[in-house]
């Protein structure tokens, strides 16, 4: 190269490196971003990172199937049940607009479904018959202070008449003794007859105690000059003779304070045949955030949740027999804070975790333990770290379930707290003395986490947020896996979309895991903006959906087993299959999974049959529909297959 040449080449040099400075100043940090971006999506799909990460994408529904989905339930079928209800949205509420989607994950196809009622906020569980129950849900939203116009709260009734119950209209008055201030009942109640006492020893009448009702009253004009400060008797307008006389009411305070969601006592079985909500008998009580629970002889727990005028339902639990499709209370109070963890052990009896989703006393039911329903003694669980922030954690049977080892991940101070928890604690009940041992720590305090199953015995934890309902834009876009033989965390592939109130996440027949959902109260670090809900689904495949080879073949096989039976099916890889998995299909919402677990199965193999044993403890292995899953040496799972346990 001559000089003349390299001096216009070094000029060319020198021009192009002042235009790309020019630029960056310009556009430094778009530049940067761009690259970075490029650069971040080149390494996250990469073979080997997929294989030892996974791999995270985006569902997006056509607009006109978007929906701010509350509850997920896998179905028998292998769509996945989307509840929005009325979607946190008043708007929708006022409307009478509520919403149910079904979508297949493997046509891709999705559906709308009639809701028959305001299913936000309800409970719900899977049923024997492959049903799920839903009960529970939304009959008003709450009022903020400051957003209440007239004042109201709680009337206690009372009937004292042994005889006779008695019932009132929606729209009964009731007038104060001595403040003379008439208040309205906003629904009917039945106030049921008074109960006669009499001494043990001699038989003799003592008295009559009153039969109570409970309802919601409000002024019948707006103003602070309608509010009570003290306790009053209230005469019951357009009573005679009698029952004016044995019919009053009684309240407290009566005000212009925050008025909380009131619940609904409806409840439905969803179909997943017919696509469609069947009626069932009512819930003695109403209930909004209330846990449903499959019990030991099949008929299903109802726990916890605000009644219908806004309070927490004080410890009246009931069940639902699958049967006679009736609600029955169980006879024994024991209070709960709304969507309580609560597990069916191997033993008959239920755990409680200490995982719950918010409303009810701060130093009422909120320590973890054992609780026999029948008898209603609760042995509690020493051990728990961070025991005062245990509202918003999340709580998982770790598998296989045989091993009876419960996770609870993270969670946050009570109400709208900015405490949080970065705390994973392990119990064992198998041991003769349980107590709380800290497991690995994630890297941040952790509200709303998700904790996932997989047919490797690996747990997925993914998202939440480090503030209440992701407050100060403190939505962790992070997951990991915990293994639960070595007993650690292995951070993955980060997910690409916040997490926190609201959301949840699902178990697939094919080995990945959807999630749904997210409510962040406001949508800036600033806590200015508003939050939008998350209406996006997403799709996690885990790293062992990536690995060389192809996946464990399983077909064939009969679609129903006994308890202590037998189903062979046939299998390419059966000589490799390592693990067996009965996995129930999740119900999730608000955190709470209670229907997740995954049940090791004996096997046996034998050229391309594979003969697989159920458990006999019908504790263990509920009645219902299940995933069948095989595993291979490198890990890798089969898709399932689906069997019923009668």
């Amino acid at each position: 190269m001559n000089d003349r040449a390299g001096r216009r080449r070094a000029r060319r040099l020198a021009i192009g490196t002042a235009v790309v400075l020019a630029l960056a100043g310009m556009n430094g940090p778009w530049l940067y971003r761009f690259s970075t971006e490029k650069y971040h999506q080149y390494q996250i799909n990469k073979p080997e990172y997929k294989a030892a990460n996974g791999k995270w994408e985006i569902i997006d529904f056509p607009e006109e199937y978007r929906q701010n989905t509350i509850h997920a339930a896998l179905l028998r079928t292998g769509k996945v049940l989307l509840v929005a209800g009325s979607g946190n949205n008043q708007d929708n509420f006022d409307a009478k607009k509520f919403d149910t989607r079904i979508w297949d994950p493997v046509k891709g196809t999705i559906k709308k479904v009639p809701t028959p009622a305001d299913l936000f906020c309800t409970g719900h569980t899977q049923l024997a018959n492959g049903n799920l129950l839903i009960a529970g849900g939304t009959k008003r939203y709450e009022k903020l202070q400051g957003d209440v116009t007239k004042a109201g709260g709680l009337m206690i009734v009372h009937n004292e008449n042994p005889d006779e119950p008695i019932t009132l209209p929606a729209g009964t008055r009731f007038t104060g003794k001595e403040n003379g201030k008439t208040f309205v009942s906003k629904d009917p109640v039945l106030v049921p007859r008074a109960k006669k006492v009499f001494d043990k020893a001699t038989g003799r009448f003592l008295r009559n105690d009153p039969g109570l009702g409970r309802i919601y009253v409000e002024a019948q004009k707006r103003g602070q000059k309608y509010e009570t400060g003290t306790q009053d008797n209230y005469k019951v307008q357009g009573l005679n003779g009698a029952d004016a006389k044995n019919t009053y009411g009684i309240a407290q305070k009566l005000a212009l304070d925050k008025k909380d969601f009131q619940g609904i006592r409806d409840a439905f079985e969803f179909d997943p045949v017919a696509e469609k909500y069947i009626k069932v008998d009512p819930m003695k009580e109403a209930r909004w955030y209330p846990t449903l629970t499959t019990l030991s002889d099949g008929k299903i727990l109802s726990v916890s949740g605000l009644d219908d005028i806004g309070q927490l339902v004080p410890g009246k639990n009931e069940v639902f027999d699958p049967k006679t499709k009736k609600w029955a209370y169980t006879g024994k109070v024991r209070q709960f804070p709304t969507y309580p963890a609560l597990f069916l052990m191997q033993n008959g009896k239920v755990f409680y975790s200490g995982s719950n989703a918010g409303y009810g006393p701060d130093d009422v039911g909120r320590e973890p333990g054992v609780w026999d329903v029948d008898t209603n003694k609760f042995t509690k669980i020493p051990g728990l770290s961070d025991p005062k922030l245990m509202e918003t954690s999340g709580t998982v049977l770790l598998p296989p379930a045989q091993d009876e080892k419960y996770m609870v991940v993270g969670g946050g101070g009570v109400g709208e707290s900015k405490e949080s928890s970065e705390k994973t604690r392990i119990v064992d009940l198998k041991d003769a003395d349980p107590s709380f041992e800290d497991g690995p720590s994630l890297e941040k305090g952790t509200r709303y986490p998700n904790a996932s199953i997989l047919p490797d015995d690996n747990v997925l934890i993914s998202g939440g947020s480090e503030d209440y309902r992701g407050r100060g834009d403190s939505n962790i876009f992070q997951a990991h896996l915990y293994d639960t033989e070595k007993n650690e965390l292995k951070r993955v592939a980060d997910p690409l979309v916040g997490r926190n109130y609201h959301s949840g996440s699902i178990l697939l027949p094919d080995g990945r895991l959807m999630f749904f959902g997210s409510d962040s109260l406001y949508g800036d670090q600033a806590n200015t903006k508003p939050g939008t809900f998350e209406q996006r689904i997403e799709i996690y495949t885990p790293p062992y959906l990536y690995g060389d080879g192809d996946r464990p073949s399983l077909s064939g096989g009969p679609q129903t087993i006994e308890r202590g039976g037998t189903g062979t099916f046939t299998s390419s890889s059966a000589s490799s299959v390592k693990k067996v998995r009965l996995i129930r299909p999740s119900a999730a919402t608000h955190v709470t999974d209670v229907d997740q677990r995954s049940i090791a199965l004996d096997f046996k193999a034998s050229g391309d049959k594979l003969t697989v044993t159920v458990p006999k403890n019908r504790n263990l292995v509920q009645a219902g529909w299940y995933m069948l899953f095989v595993t291979d040496g490198k890990g890798t799972p089969s898709k399932a297959q689906w069997v019923k346990v009668p």
